[in-house]
């Protein structure tokens, strides 16, 4: 936590997976969620469409926070040309884990780093191919009854037990999680945002 002073880092997201992911590379940063209207960008393709959510997620706690830097992320899985959001119900997590099944599909993640007092936007779509194992009707349905998709776009959590419908994936691991850790903390280190502490 900060104290007497706005905080150095925030992530504007109150995903969990994201806050694991930069505790997990050593940042220290603050959670500020966004307020932002997703419903505001239209659906274009999908690197446009995750960059510009990101974007937007980003400024909106930014403005509020000139003297931070703001990370904003968005997170997508694509289909055959469509977005496979958050099932709504069984049946709805059944038909998306029956497209997914025995085929490649894409998580696209759009990250964004804010500046306002610096007048800086940064941003970028990061792409993973994930490939499904083939699904029977019964691994459908016992995954699904764990409860795991509900919350889940694409109905499924790479970091739960929802690795077992994984057969690979080609990119960033980190990505389908919901953040491309490698591209983020490159982009810190690159702009001197954090550094190095090296204990003696």
């Amino acid at each position: 936590m900060f104290e007497n002073q706005p905080p150095g880092l925030i992530l504007a997201s109150q995903s969990p997976r994201r806050k694991y992911l930069l505790e997990q590379a050593g940042l220290k940063f603050e959670v500020i969620p966004s307020d932002f209207n997703e419903n505001s960008v239209s659906l274009s393709d999908p690197d446009t469409y995750v960059t510009e959510l990101a974007e937007g997620k980003a400024a909106s706690v930014a403005g509020n926070y000139p003297e931070s830097w703001v990370i904003g992320a968005d997170t997508i899985v694509w289909s055959q040309g469509k977005v496979l959001g958050k099932p709504g119900s069984e049946d709805d997590a059944r038909n998306m884990l029956r497209r997914l099944s025995g085929r490649t599909h894409q998580v696209y993640t759009g990250y964004a780093f804010v500046c306002s007092s610096r007048g800086r936007t940064e941003s970028k779509a990061v792409r993973t191919d994930v490939l499904f194992k083939k699904l029977s009707d019964t691994e459908i349905d016992w995954y699904v009854h764990t409860g795991e998709p509900f919350d889940k776009a694409g109905a499924y959590a790479i970091q739960g037990i929802g690795t077992f419908l994984i057969r690979s994936i080609t990119g960033s691991y980190t990505n389908v999680v919901g953040l491309p850790v490698c591209e983020v903390i490159e982009f810190l280190l690159n702009e001197k945002i954090v550094g190095f502490k090296i204990d003696n």
